[in-house]
């Protein structure tokens, strides 16, 4: 019994021997990090292993490589120049916030501060040009308040690059309202101008860049900069005008005009035909964007736009007073008007102008 015993405790040590050390074989895995009790982060010690007896046991000699090094304070935030390795940092808020994704429509409104453009005679140098009172010498638009609208429907390819397809509609621009016409002997008269009212109606294909990698977000991080490009179709249309001459044209001194002899003319008004012409028209923009609540952008924008040429259909009715020798040395008016027919003489004009504006785009 005695004997038995013995084994017994012999037994019962080898047995808690046996499970200390299988308790050791489990690793301790490096990348674990725990906490204390003041909720501070604890690195564990790294266990180096050796082979003994066909088995692995660890022993309590850490190694001493070096804690990793723990790096506090926020990123640089987006757009800045602070860079590592040549990428720069963005905080995640700012660029969800900013970032351009998805489907969107957008309404644009603007200002047209520049309006170029000059209507031209085409006809000025045709055999008897001047009898047709017309724009001899270069005049620019009357233009009054222009508010360009547009109405626009892309997509954001990536977080920098977007396109649309815009609709652009210019009014609110027209003929001169007083014109230089020539008088048929070297010089040139004024004459006046009621009507011509232009539009132009573009339709384009448009793609935006945002810049912000190069420029950086601006005002705190607020604005995006972006460039943009377009071009396409503009229907450019110009409205039916009178152009009205009362000057006084004298052909002959009455004291030598016989009985019905033509003296003179006066009160001559050129009915022109308006027109539409279809042209090539493009568009480059620069501008700064914003984010407001609900999937709203907000773009500030400076564009230049170039509609092509204005031109009329070509054909001009003139009416005149003729003014007949009584054959006494006196003058009368005609009961009837002279009135010509002329074709294929043009009036025409390049348009183009500068917008400010602003453009809201709904996100999707």
């Amino acid at each position: 019994m005695k004997k038995v015993g013995f084994l017994a405790v012999l037994t019962g040590f080898s047995v808690a021997g046996i499970g200390a050390a299988m308790a050791t074989v489990y690793p301790v895995y490096t990348g674990y990090q725990g906490t204390n009790a003041a909720g501070q982060v604890v690195y564990l010690p790294t266990y180096a292993t050796t082979t003994a007896v066909s088995r692995t046991v660890q022993t309590s000699v850490p190694n001493n490589a070096a804690s990793p090094t723990r790096v506090t304070g926020s990123l640089p935030r987006v757009g800045s120049n602070a860079t590592n390795a040549g990428r720069q940092y963005y905080e995640p808020a700012d660029f969800d916030r900013l970032a351009d994704s998805g489907l969107y429509v957008g309404f644009s409104v603007g200002y047209s501060a520049s309006v170029s453009g000059s209507m031209i005679a085409d006809y000025m140098n045709e055999q008897n040009a001047w009898f047709v009172p017309g724009a001899f010498q270069e005049a620019p638009f009357n233009t009054d308040s222009v508010i360009p609208l547009q109405l626009s429907v892309g997509a954001s390819l990536n977080n920098d690059i977007r396109i649309d397809f815009g609709y652009l509609r210019y009014s609110g621009i027209s003929y001169p309202t007083q014109i230089q016409s020539s008088d048929g002997v070297g010089g040139y008269v004024t004459a006046t101008v009621e009507g011509g009212a232009v539009t132009a109606n573009a339709t384009m294909l448009n793609v935006y860049y945002n810049i912000d990698a190069y420029t950086g977000y601006l005002a705190g991080g607020m604005l995006r900069p972006y460039i943009g490009a377009g071009v396409g179709i503009s229907l450019n249309t110009i409205s039916d005008y009178v152009v009205y001459d009362n000057t006084f044209y004298s052909e002959m001194d009455p004291e030598w005009a016989g009985a019905g002899d033509l003296t003179g003319i006066s009160d001559v008004y050129a009915y022109h035909n308006g027109g539409t012409s279809e042209q090539l028209a493009f568009m480059v923009e620069g501008g700064l964007s914003t984010d407001l609540d609900g999937g709203i952008r907000m773009d500030f924008f400076v564009r230049y736009t170039n509609l092509g040429r204005v031109r009329t259909s070509g054909s001009i009715i003139v009416s005149q007073t003729e003014w007949l020798g009584d054959g006494a040395g006196g003058e009368y008016p005609a009961p009837y008007d002279s009135v010509f027919h002329y074709t294929n003489w043009y009036e025409s004009a390049r348009l183009s102008t500068v917008d400010v504006g602003v453009r809201l785009r709904l996100q999707f």
